[in-house]
């Protein structure tokens, strides 16, 4: 019964977040974490955060979603800027945190301090998202944000890996760390997409033998990042990258165009929800943790003062910020001298972008449930060195970045531009012209083979000329009063199978015109949506 209170507990807790997050002017994170707080002071039953059961329940699901939704042409677009994020900056924190860690506080021995560092060079897109929520962010920031915060997980937590390896046995293996990457990396991406096509495949061969049921597709989808999770972990690679993997290719499949259109709707609804509940219930649980946290530190660290621990968590945030600063503005260098050899005359990023996407860099779930891995002892017995101090540490560059985020990157956002984008109107308007198009031939198909079919052929025509309407901008003729019952209804069922084949026509040149890369994700699933609700109505 106490698992029970505590999911229902998480679960309400949610949704209180989300009514206070409309009503006050605070980043929706913040407002999870305190009333993690307040449920770990109050009366309910608290719970202890199991890494593993954390990464399996909470990660697999949300980095899936990630994967599946981010535009796929704007991360291949700005692929090197997401990788110098992702992998080069990782690496650099790792050493330069790392020793800053070793150095300020000599107690913590240099493996763990690039431990702690590990965990903290992650970032956390979600907590970027609830911050910027109060100002719009540039769409091209966000998808760098999201690209980077997908890669830069595997990367920060097989250093954490590396580094808690070397704490244990006391040496370091360079040769055997970059072998064991390269699996880690390939084996989850090649592990990921697999069991994402296996899985749909089975699935497509289920649909054509018994028809498609929209509950049992939804259920395939929510079970294939846990499949591909515990795939990769099973052969000891990355389960992280596997569910990004995963997602990745879930988008390939999506786009063969094969699911009814109620299945896509109900199964946007089920995803949505989801992502709330576990976007929610990881900050809650962060909270929650909170003052346990503190409890054992101050019983077990050498901590004399709660001026250290703050001099120190904020220098530690100093140095994540610095680091980042300096990575960004080298990277959008070294771009902006590429673009300039082949002749495109871009303007220099300013200032102001350079900062913003700095204080993007948030830490969150990742990095908590990182933290929390440090074994509890060494190998010969003895307490695993400074763990309390860390988990605190970690904690405090959490809450702190989330503080400075909040505070000063939305006012940082408001009225930032990017170097300017292609216009997406044109696109649109071609691809919404070439549906049209051929809605209309595959209507003008059907209504010929009705004529030939049906006994009377007015029916087939003015049926056919009510499909148009839609098509040729005008509004559909009211019904007039027929004596000739049979006649109505066979007319509404013409129409209607008519209307029909339109619909699935413009959605097939969608996806036709994505295959071929004419429009991204994010035209093609808002364009898809709209035809979907359209049919959803025709066929209630």
């Amino acid at each position: 019964m106490e698992s029970v209170t505590v999911v229902l507990a998480l679960l309400l807790s949610v949704l209180v977040s989300g009514a206070l997050g409309r009503l006050l002017p605070l980043p929706l994170p913040l407002i999870q974490i305190a009333i993690g707080v307040a449920l770990a002071l109050g009366p309910l039953p608290s719970t202890s955060l199991d890494p593993e059961i954390f990464f399996l329940v909470f990660l697999p699901p949300l980095l899936f979603l990630d994967g599946w939704r981010i535009p796929k042409r704007d991360l291949f677009r700005d692929g090197k800027t997401v990788l110098a994020l992702a992998l080069g900056l990782v690496v650099l924190t790792v050493l330069g945190i790392g020793t800053l860690i070793h150095v300020m506080i000599p107690g913590i021995p240099l493996a763990v301090a690039f431990a702690l560092a590990a965990v903290l060079s992650p970032t956390d897109p979600i907590a970027v998202s609830s911050v910027a929520a109060q100002a719009p962010v540039p769409r091209r920031l966000m998808h760098i944000l999201e690209g980077e915060a997908l890669l830069n997980d595997a990367t920060g937590l097989v250093c954490l890996r590396f580094a808690i390896a070397a704490a244990l046995t006391g040496t370091f293996s360079l040769p055997q760390a970059a072998t064991t990457f390269v699996w880690l990396a390939l084996g989850g991406i090649g592990i990921g997409a697999a069991t994402t096509f296996l899985l749909m495949g089975a699935q497509d061969l289920l649909r054509r033998r018994t028809g498609e049921d929209p509950g049992l597709q939804i259920l395939f989808s929510l079970l294939t990042p846990f499949g591909a999770y515990l795939a990769a972990e099973h052969v000891h690679a990355s389960g992280i990258l596997a569910a990004v993997a995963a997602g990745i290719a879930m988008t390939y499949v999506e786009i063969q165009g094969r699911s009814l259109g109620a299945t896509r709707v109900r199964r946007t609804a089920v995803w949505d929800t989801v992502a709330l509940a576990a976007n929610g219930s990881i900050f809650v649980l962060l909270g929650e943790q909170l003052p346990a946290v503190l409890r054992e530190a101050a019983k077990q660290s050498d901590v004399e003062g709660a001026g250290w621990l703050v001099a120190w968590i904020l220098a530690i945030t100093g140095g994540l910020m610095a680091i980042r600063f300096v990575w960004v503005w080298v990277s959008l260098q070294f771009v902006l001298m590429k673009a300039r050899r082949n002749g495109d005359r871009r303007e220099a990023p300013t200032l102001r972008l350079v900062s913003a996407t700095t204080l993007a860099g948030v830490k969150g779930a990742i990095t908590l449930a990182g933290i929390l891995t440090l074994p509890l002892t060494l190998a010969d017995g003895t307490p695993f060195p400074a763990r309390d101090l860390s988990i605190l540490l970690a904690m405090g560059v959490i809450l702190t970045s989330l503080l400075i985020a909040s505070t000063i990157l939305p006012p940082l956002l408001r009225g930032l531009r990017l170097p300017p984008e292609p216009s997406h109107d044109s696109e649109e308007d071609a691809a919404r012209a070439a549906a049209r198009d051929d809605a209309v031939k595959a209507i003008e198909a059907l209504q010929h083979r009705l004529v030939e079919e049906q006994e009377d052929a007015s029916i087939a025509v003015e049926a056919g000329a009510r499909a148009m309407d839609r098509y040729e901008g005008l509004e559909s003729p009211t019904e007039t009063p027929r004596k000739d019952v049979s006649r109505v209804k066979q007319l509404a069922l013409t129409e209607k199978r008519l209307r029909l084949a339109g619909i699935d026509a413009e959605r097939q040149a969608l996806y036709r015109l994505r295959r071929s890369q004419a429009i991204d994700d994010v035209l093609l699933r808002r364009l898809v949506r709209e035809i979907d609700l359209i049919e959803a109505r025709l066929v209630a």
